[in-house]
């Protein structure tokens, strides 16, 4: 039984984990979506801004997360999504340091010139550039990971403790767009205004696309969580999955 508990938590704080890493670093991507789709650059205006929908590549793995948060939470409780939270807070900055420690080691001198026949002058340059990534992007990133976590957690038990064991589809996607809403401003604010790279409008714009992105993405993902939700009971067994469910609850 306990086995099976913690094989379960190791599966889901796996993927957890691996998908916030892989966000913060394909993060660094801009690309557009219209062109991705086969269609036409297009837009939408917000303050006086044109804005093309361009999202970071990151923003495709975050909705999985906060799917996951959900799941964590459903059947482990705030301690468990805290847990997990920390741990990938912690992850995430130790790969930073190694990636900004790998940037200061010098190049071998045939690596520069490695891939000159593919248009790439100087690849040391090039490494820099893909992995390097701002501190103040880094911060904002990590305290809206944070911020957004604890936001989720609290809306979705808030919602659960009203409607009960039903509608889980009410509580995760509610959660999520609380949740996401606030990640998408508070890295932007923190990563491009308050570093000064960005005037107050263009952010707020530039989250508004994002969170439209994420809003639309959380809602086609809800019949998702009610297929692990399934594949969990089933896994784990209906009684066990029930005292799971009662005891997270419980510590809510």
């Amino acid at each position: 039984m306990d086995s099976k508990k913690s094989k379960l938590f190791l599966i889901l704080g796996g993927i957890f984990i691996a998908n916030a890493l892989l966000a913060e670093l394909i993060g660094g991507k801009i690309f557009s979506v219209e062109k991705t789709l086969g269609l036409q650059p297009a837009g939408i205006y917000i303050f006086g801004n044109h804005l093309p929908f361009n999202l970071t590549a990151g923003v495709l793995l975050w909705p999985v997360v906060f799917i996951l948060t959900d799941i964590i939470n459903e059947y482990f409780g705030k301690k468990g999504v805290r847990f997990l939270s920390y741990f990938a807070v912690g992850l995430i900055s130790y790969a930073f340091v190694m990636i900004y420690f790998s940037i200061g080691l010098k190049p071998a001198d045939f690596y520069i010139s490695s891939q000159a026949q593919n248009g790439i002058a100087n690849m040391n340059n090039a490494f820099q550039y893909v992995f390097g990534q701002g501190l103040w992007i880094i911060a904002g990133s990590l305290v809206a990971f944070l911020i957004g976590q604890i936001a989720d957690v609290t809306v979705f038990q808030w919602i659960k403790r009203i409607t009960g064991e039903k509608k889980l589809w009410l509580r995760a996607t509610g959660s999520t767009l609380v949740s996401q809403f606030i990640d998408s401003f508070v890295v932007l604010f923190i990563a491009f205004y308050i570093s000064g790279v960005m005037p107050l409008k263009l952010v707020i714009g530039i989250g508004i696309v994002n969170y439209i992105y994420k809003f639309i993405v959380a809602i086609i993902l809800t019949p998702l969580l009610y297929v692990i939700h399934n594949w969990i009971d089933k896994f784990l067994g209906h009684d066990v999955a029930a005292q799971m469910l009662e005891q997270a609850k419980k510590e809510a």
